[in-house]
C-alpha cells in the first residue's frame, strides 16, 4: 500500500536562504536506521531514489562516545545528516529514568551535531518531540511557544535535552552559517515500533494490550487515567516523507511541527484500537494513574505553507500498525 507520494513545494516557501536539494548520489548518514523513525526515513529516501545512505548500528558506533562519532564523521564525511538517534520511552521509562533520558540524549545529539559542523556537513536535520512545548502551550501549539513556560515535569528531562539539540543547531546556523534544521513531531506510531508493555507509548501499548486481552478471553482491559487527554498521532512513514521534504525545501533556525492537525481523546483511541485488533470486552479506567499533558495538538500551517500534508488517516494507520505487530515475531521482547 503506497503511504507517500512526491509533494510540490510551495511558491511562497518560508525559507531563510535558497535552498539545494539533495542529489540522488549524495552521501547520507541516517542516525538511528534501526528504530521507528530512522527506519522510515531509510525507507523513504530508497522509495525517493537515493542510493549512498551510510548506517551503523549501535554495536558498531555508540554515539555516546565522542571520539568514536568524530572518527566516522572524519572517515565518512556524510554530505547530509537525519539525526533520528534518540533514547525513548512512555510515561513510566521517562519517570523512572529521568537522569538516563536526559545525559545520552544530549550526550548523543551534541556529538552528532558537532562532529558533522567539524566535517562540513552540507546539512542537517534534527528530529525532536512535540513534548519540548509548555505543558499549558496554546492550542494548537505554535513553533514560537517554545520556552514560554514550564514543561510538562513527567517527561521534562527528555524535553529539555531535544530542546538543547535543536538550539545548538540554531546556534551554530548563527554563528557559523550551517544549514541545520529542525523538525518536531507529534506522538508517532507506525512499522517498527516499540511494543514492551512498560516502556512503549500509548498507541503500540494499547495494541499490543488489546491484542493479548483478545487472545486469552480476558473480559475486561483496564487503562491509566480517565481517557480524557487529548493527543495528535501521525503514521511514521508520513513523517520520513515531511522529513526528506523538509531537508529539500527549507532551510531556518525556528523549528517545524510535523503532525496531522487532528487530534482526538485517549478514551476514543482505545475504543479504535479495539475496534482493530477485534476485542470486544469492556474498557475500564485506572484514575489513580497519570494523565500525563491534558493536551498536545501541534499547529502545522508552517509545514503546510510550505507545501506538505500528511496522508494515512489514523485507522489505516492503526491497521498497518497492527499487521507489523502480528508479524513481528520480536514484539514480547522490545
Amino acid at each position: 500500500m503506497e503511504q507517500n507520494t512526491h509533494n510540490t513545494p510551495h511558491t511562497q516557501s518560508a525559507t531563510a536562504k535558497p535552498v539545494e536539494p539533495m542529489a540522488k548520489s549524495a552521501s547520507i548518514y541516517v542516525a538511528g536506521h534501526r528504530g521507528m523513525v530512522g527506519s522510515a526515513i531509510v525507507r523513504e529516501l530508497q522509495r525517493q531514489g537515493y542510493s549512498n545512505i551510510i548506517t551503523r548500528t549501535h554495536a558498531q558506533l555508540d554515539l555516546c562516545n565522542q571520539q568514536a562519532v568524530n572518527d566516522f564523521f572524519a572517515t565518512e564525511k556524510p554530505q547530509y545528516v537525519f539525526l533520528a538517534a534518540a533514547k525513548v520511552g512512555g510515561i513510566i521509562a521517562n519517570q523512572s529514568a529521568l537522569a538516563d533520558f536526559m545525559y545520552e540524549n544530549m550526550i548523543l545529539e551534541m556529538n552528532v551535531i558537532h562532529a558533522a559542523w567539524q566535517n562540513g556537513c552540507k546539512k542537517l536535520e534534527f528530529l525532536g518531540s512535540s513534548c519540548i512545548y509548555p505543558r499549558l502551550a496554546p492550542q494548537p501549539m505554535p513553533e514560537s511557544c517554545l520556552l514560554t513556560s514550564e514543561l510538562e515535569k513527567t517527561n521534562e528531562a527528555y524535553a529539555l535535552a531535544k530542546i538543547s539539540g535543536l538550539k545548538y543547531c540554531e546556534y551554530l546556523n548563527t554563528q557559523y552559517g550551517t544549514d541545520y534544521i529542525s523538525l518536531m513531531p507529534t506522538n508517532l506510531y507506525g512499522p517498527n515500533d516499540n511494543y514492551h508493555p512498560e516502556h512503549s507509548h500509548v498507541l503500540p501499548a494499547l495494541i499490543r494490550r488489546f491484542h493479548e486481552a483478545k487472545v486469552s478471553g480476558a473480559q475486561s482491559v483496564t487503562c491509566w487515567g480517565d481517557g480524557s487527554p487529548l493527543r495528535e498521532f501521525l503514521y511514521v512513514d508520513d513523517l520520513a516523507n515531511l522529513c526528506v521534504f523538509l531537508m529539500n525545501n527549507y532551510s531556518g533556525n525556528e523549528t517545524v511541527n510535523a503532525g496531522t492537525g487532528k487530534e482526538l481523546s485517549i478514551k476514543a483511541l482505545t475504543e479504535l484500537v479495539a475496534k482493530v485488533v477485534g476485542y470486544q470486552g469492556q474498557i475500564l479506567w485506572d484514575t489513580t494513574r497519570p494523565n500525563g499533558t491534558p493536551r498536545k495538538l501541534l499547529d502545522v500551517s508552517k509545514a503546510a505553507s510550505l507545501g506538505w500534508t500528511y496522508k494515512t488517516e489514523l485507522e489505516d494507520g492503526i491497521r498497518l500498525s497492527y499487521h507489523d505487530f502480528l508479524s513481528n515475531p520480536m514484539r514480547a521482547e522490545r
